[in-house]
């Protein structure tokens, strides 16, 4: 048994989010163990929201410290064990650096960056065959943390933002309504504008549902193109911290979206997804109930988890309003399937 365990996963937002259920199973497994989380500053607020863990350490950011302030804190720990869930140098380095009596990640053909592997005492065939919270349950199950399915740990909170997004919607306070986030970290994964808004026409008219657009710090105009084109069936989202948007995804009926962190959230507290997915692998990375629908071009992509596509049109451009109406239905109607 851990008596005292250290978690790295510095970062994006999803992937912290696909973490957690590895780390409630720790939890669950040694509720007397201390469990802290190592994390870049642009991601600690969705940790406070996490009741599992005891302490977050925060580097870079306006508040986090700097990496060589942060290894003296951690070292000060004498962690039993180190879990890198992330599989870079960088995470890799900071691992080992923390002077846990034992260092664990996945084995070398599994890692973003095989090299990381060189830094870890033990070295984890994980389950590579499916979703990443599958993968990353593997890890703590090798290190004797029983997996107890996909749940993920996060608060409830009190928020303001599923009520305003009401009115905003003209809803009584029961009113059924969809989220749709139009934003992604790359432009390879952005599924036009224009095509958000008439998926969100299309709820109001053959579900008679309307929608609330979110929206990040420089997405707000890719927002608005959304509304513009909805033809009345959208409302601008207001600002939301992360606990907003989780708070307003427990509140949908439907959360439409691109591969992101916010799809990531509603997906874990099981809000009905759809995905629409260009160069990334919504069998690895997408919604993780067996009832979400998504569209996808990842077969046919020749840019698997770049950036930016080589093609004049990239592959989620070829995905269709009708296609995705068609996963929208489907979902609503509770008969699954994906494409």
């Amino acid at each position: 048994m851990a008596r005292s365990i250290l978690v790295v996963r510095l970062g994006a937002l999803g992937d912290l989010v696909h973490a957690l259920p590895a780390v409630g199973a720790l939890r669950a497994a040694w509720p007397g163990a201390r469990i802290d989380w190592l994390v870049d500053g642009r991601y600690a607020a969705l940790l406070e929201l996490v009741p599992v863990i005891d302490r977050t350490i925060v580097i870079g950011g306006r508040e986090g410290r700097s990496v060589l302030a942060a290894i003296r804190a951690l070292r000060r720990e004498q962690y039993d064990l180190a879990i890198d869930f992330q599989g870079l140098l960088k995470s890799a380095a900071l691992s080992r650096a923390a002077g846990a009596r034992a260092t664990a990640g996945f084995i070398a053909r599994q890692l973003r960056e095989p090299a990381a592997s060189l830094f870890y005492t033990r070295r984890i065939r994980g389950d590579d065959s499916g979703h990443v919270v599958r993968k990353n349950l593997s890890m703590v199950e090798a290190l004797g943390a029983a997996g107890r399915g996909a749940a993920a740990p996060l608060k409830v909170t009190a928020s303001l933002v599923p009520g305003q997004a009401r009115e905003l919607l003209r809803l009584d306070p029961a009113g059924r309504f969809a989220v749709i986030n139009p934003g992604a970290g790359w432009p390879n994964k952005q599924w036009p504008a224009d095509r958000f808004g008439q998926i969100a026409a299309h709820l109001r008219d053959r579900h008679g549902m309307p929608s609330i657009v979110t929206w990040g710090p420089r997405d707000q105009p890719l927002a608005l193109e959304v509304t513009a084109a909805s033809g009345g069936s959208a409302a601008l989202a207001p600002s939301t911290t992360i606990a907003d948007l989780i708070e307003l995804s427990r509140a949908a009926s439907l959360f439409v979206a691109g591969d992101t962190g916010p799809m990531q959230l509603a997906a874990a507290v099981g809000t009905p997804v759809v995905g629409v997915f260009g160069p990334t692998n919504p069998v690895r990375n997408g919604p993780w109930n067996d009832a979400d629908t998504w569209v996808s071009r990842f077969d046919d992509c020749e840019c698997h988890h770049k950036r930016s596509c080589r093609r004049d049109m990239p592959c989620i451009d070829t995905i269709t309003v009708e296609q995705v109406a068609d996963a929208v239905d489907r979902r609503l109607g509770g008969g699954g399937g994906r494409g």
